[in-house]
């Protein structure tokens, strides 16, 4: 169990794929999925990503925004958004002043060896900015539908 469960979001104020400044203010009011994933236009965070905008107007209809992030840069966000025609912002964190306080960003194993980096994660908001449900080592396949399926019995209470 993740210990940020039942706590607020860590402060933050980061950049959007529009330069736009967004911190955790802009996620209350609403339920936010935020998805950290570790590098724009790779296999395994395109599926994600197209993925999350596939099932769009499920995540709408739960009164829901989402939110990505990674380290990439804001003109690797906006081509990112262009060629994939994602209908939600990308966050920019490359001084990891966010990913790290959620524990999205550490030592992992890719290929065999170990390494740092971005640990694709995922987390569930409520509407006054708590983190309701963790996902710490997502595995792509699947994912979005069961970030659904959280959030609708999370609604439901």
């Amino acid at each position: 169990m993740s210990p940020l469960l039942g706590h607020p979001l860590p402060a933050f104020s980061l950049q959007d794929d529009q330069g736009t400044a967004v911190s955790a203010k802009d996620f209350q009011g609403h339920w936010t999925v935020l998805y950290a994933y570790p590098k724009d236009s790779t296999p395994g965070c395109t599926t994600e990503a197209c993925d999350f905008r596939d099932n769009m107007a499920r995540v709408l209809s739960l009164g829901a925004q989402v939110y990505g992030i990674s380290r990439d840069s804001l003109k690797s966000h906006q081509n990112f958004i262009a060629k994939q025609s994602l209908p939600f912002r990308l966050l920019s964190d490359p001084d990891l002043a966010l990913l790290k306080p959620l524990g999205a960003f550490g030592k992992k194993v890719m290929y065999g060896k170990e390494m740092e980096g971005i640990i694709r994660s995922t987390f569930l908001i409520d509407p006054k900015g708590v983190i309701r449900h963790v996902w710490p080592k997502v595995s792509v396949k699947g994912h979005v539908a069961e970030v659904i399926e959280v959030l609708a019995g999370l609604q439901k209470g």
